[in-house]
């Protein structure tokens, strides 16, 4: 399923990035003999005060459901059947160093919220990053500060700024062509939009053709749109064979989907 947000080597996306499938595969898989601990004993690696049991709260599930299985068809037979066309025609090298040169100019909304929660050390591993792949990885397309300097740090959105500032994560939501949200991380999705210089002084100075294709106000939502279609289809195609396998293991896929989302966004406050 497209419409998942994360990562890919570092560069953002949409549901397939922002889910691991071992995560998926969790939770529909059997657990060994050493996994099941004693029976009056639950461990949660992932719990926090105040989010323990989010998984079975799901109070818009029935509409969730409906949304889900949209946006799951829409990837099918849209979104997939592009990027497959998209991977046939563009080599893996220039996908990656598309995903990477994306993720190197969405700095700022990192920055920030690195700063938000306080983390210092995390804003100068940001700041350290961008110069270093804006120069040496020539303008983003390469990552040195990872691969020769070792430089990585936990991404962090506004979303996990408003967690861990006691913000709870509110009931799962699913919206059409987006991915998968808490009610706190959609605000923080939002905000996120607003931290991003990037519509506002790149878009909205440039001119689609003389005369204009579209008028000179409407090139920041055009090309923030375009941008966002063309990151959806380059991280697709770069994840074309990462769930394979998933949907035909996976009894209820939404539950799966939704509980591996929860875990992951819990686990991500408390680094």
């Amino acid at each position: 399923m497209t419409f998942a947000t994360g990562e890919r080597d570092g560069a953002p996306d949409a549901i397939l990035d922002s889910l691991a499938p071992e995560q998926l595969l969790a939770q529909v898989q059997e657990p060994s003999e050493q996994d099941v601990l004693e029976e009056d004993e639950f461990y949660d690696p992932f719990e926090k005060e105040g989010e323990a049991g989010l998984e079975e709260y799901d109070p818009w599930g029935p509409y969730n459901v409906v949304v889900f299985e949209f946006n799951y068809q829409f990837d099918r037979f849209v979104v997939k059947p592009a990027a497959q066309a998209y991977d046939f025609v563009m080599p893996d090298l220039v996908q990656r160093g598309l995903s990477n040169a994306l993720h190197n100019i969405a700095v700022v909304p990192r920055l920030f919220n690195n700063l938000f929660q306080g983390k210092v050390k995390g804003a100068g591993l940001e700041v350290g990053r961008f110069l270093i792949n804006s120069t040496i990885g020539v303008g983003g397309l390469f990552d040195p500060a990872k691969s020769e300097f070792e430089l990585e740090t936990p991404v962090e959105d506004f979303g996990q700024t408003l967690g861990v500032y006691g913000v709870g994560p509110g009931p799962y939501l699913i919206l059409p062509f987006f991915p998968p949200f808490s009610l706190r991380d959609a605000v923080g999705y939002v905000a996120d939009i607003f931290l991003d210089p990037y519509t506002y002084f790149v878009f909205r100075n440039v001119r689609l053709g003389q005369p204009a294709l579209v008028e000179h106000e409407d090139t920041a939502t055009i090309g923030a749109a375009g941008k966002r279609v063309g990151e959806i289809v380059n991280t697709r195609s770069l994840n074309l064979e990462r769930f394979e396998g998933v949907e035909e293991t996976t009894v209820d896929l939404y539950s799966a989907v939704r509980n591996a989302y929860l875990q992951k966004r819990a686990k991500a406050i408390l680094e």
